[in-house]
């Protein structure tokens, strides 16, 4: 018994062992995709070509999730966005690989391309683009087309008059070789041109006479221009004084047209103003003498009144002068009458017209009976005095 159940021991761990490696096996994979999963992330503005290693298949994905099994699939990214490509061996004229002009000169030239990947060609031409585009595709094409393009060209027109038709040139023959290689041509870009020392000063020189020269022929032309602006102001200002003088004599014509028509009814309004002064005048002298008539008669009429009423005031005062006399004698007959019967009133009346001036008189009757104030109007006699 105890050897059968060894011997059955024995068969159920051969049994057992490719079923725990099995096992073990299952889980060393889940362990490394957990660690590793098999997921990429492809982002906006990117794509990914994806290559079967065992087939050789490719398949293009885009923005989103892509299942990239370890030793079975390879994932290569490119970027969507624009690219700058600035070739520097052919930037300076002393550099390592100047270009050269239709004269032969090298020179150098700042020169930028733009390009993107196009996506709609990476599935076919993907798997072929090198890992550096810029240093493996893009500078070689660049380098084949500029140095055939700028030997076209002499160095005055590289430097400045036809620097646009030199870039539209690089564009017109690089866009179809790039677009081979599944990449896009946006836009070449020429900046500075570098000339050798000894040419920029030689050049320098030329372009300062040739400026001279533009120069003076800009003052000429703009001499010529003076000249015939002065000329034409000449000739306007002719024709406006022509026409001014036209306009005057057609305004004088027009005036006496006018004054003309108008002294037709002027002269009968005239004759009519004329007649009606002299009616007014002898209307006016008319009303003058009767107005001199009626001042005389009334200055006669007030002078004869005027007359009575100094005859009437003279006999009045003659008839009053003579009353007044007749009252005075009468007063005066009265007065005598009354002083010679009372003496005493002639004191009493000085005494009245002295009573302002003098307050108290204080003195004794004359000796004679005569009048108290006797020596004051003197009226006293020399002999009763002593």
């Amino acid at each position: 018994m105890l050897e059968r159940f060894e011997g059955l021991k024995r068969i159920g761990r051969r049994l057992l062992r490719p079923w725990i490696i099995a096992l073990a096996l299952v889980g060393f994979g889940v362990v490394y995709f957990v660690k590793h999963p098999p997921v990429e992330t492809i982002k906006g503005r990117e794509v990914a070509l994806r290559t079967n290693q065992w087939t050789g298949t490719t398949m293009l994905l885009r923005e989103g999730a892509a299942v990239v099994v370890p030793g079975v699939h390879s994932l290569r990214r490119f970027s969507l966005e624009d690219h700058m490509f600035r070739p520097t061996r052919s930037a300076t004229a002393d550099g390592e690989a100047p270009l050269q002009s239709s004269e032969g000169l090298s020179i150098g030239v700042e020169l930028t391309v733009r390009y993107a990947l196009d996506p709609d060609r990476l599935a076919t031409v993907g798997v072929n683009l090198p890992k550096d585009i810029e240093g493996g595709l893009v500078d070689p094409l660049m380098q084949g087309v500029i140095y055939r393009v700028f030997t076209r060209y002499t160095v005055r027109e590289i430097f400045s008059s036809k620097r646009q038709e030199l870039q539209d040139a690089v564009e017109s023959e690089l866009k179809p070789l790039m677009a081979k290689d599944g990449l896009i041509l946006r836009q070449v870009m020429m900046g500075n041109v570098d000339l050798p020392a000894d040419y920029r000063a030689g050049m320098d020189r030329l372009l300062a006479v040739e400026l001279e020269k533009e120069k003076m022929q800009y003052t000429l032309q703009l001499k010529e221009q003076e000249v015939k602006q002065t000329e034409l102001q000449g000739e306007a200002e002719k024709v406006r004084r022509q026409k001014a003088a036209e306009a005057a004599a057609n305004e004088q014509v027009i005036a006496a047209q006018a004054q003309e028509e108008a002294m037709k009814h002027v002269i009968p309004f005239k004759q009519k103003q004329i007649e009606q002064r002299k009616l007014e005048a002898d209307a006016d002298k008319v009303a003058r003498v009767k107005a001199a008539e009626a001042t005389a008669q009334a200055r006669l009429i007030e002078a004869e009144a005027e007359a009575k009423s100094r005859q009437k005031l003279a006999d009045a005062e003659v008839y009053r002068m003579d009353e007044i006399g007749k009252v005075s004698s009468i007063q005066l007959e009265r007065d005598g009458a009354l002083i010679s019967k009372y003496p005493l009133l002639i004191q009493k009346t000085m005494a009245d017209k002295l009573s302002d001036k003098i307050s108290v008189i204080i003195a004794a009757p004359p000796a004679d009976g005569g009048f108290v104030g006797g020596n004051l109007i003197g009226t006293v006699s020399r002999g009763a005095g002593q």
